[in-house]
């Protein structure tokens, strides 16, 4: 005959319900600093915290890229635009386009409106 072991009294936690917590996974979420947290690039008209359509992956893979015009493009979009062009033109106002150089301290441009 085999016996079983004997169970330990339970502590009575009248109403109330404990469970016991194994294991915990950390979620970080990042956003680019790209004016409001709806706006799209304005080549691809993807947000610019996901990936543009050349990319794997969101983030320093897709950076976000500021012209001197103030206008705001994933960095695999404008540079697809920029080499398929004879000149070097913003795509929204047609000005020249140059890459604005950001320091470390500086905040971004705020983006113009892009016609929405």
């Amino acid at each position: 005959m085999l016996r079983s072991a004997p169970r330990r009294p339970r502590a009575n936690l009248g109403s109330r319900s404990y469970s016991k917590l194994n294991e915990q996974q950390a979620v970080g979420v990042w956003t680019w600093n790209a004016g409001d947290k709806d706006d799209v690039c304005g080549i691809c008209r993807v947000a610019f915290d996901s990936c543009p359509p050349d990319a794997k992956f969101p983030g320093d893979d897709s950076p976000v890229v500021w012209g001197q015009c103030g206008h705001a493009f994933h960095l695999q979009c404008i540079t697809r635009w920029l080499n398929s062009q004879a000149e070097q033109r913003c795509p929204i106002c047609r000005g020249a386009w140059e890459f604005k150089q950001l320091t470390t301290s500086e905040e971004p441009p705020p983006l113009r409106d892009q016609g929405r």
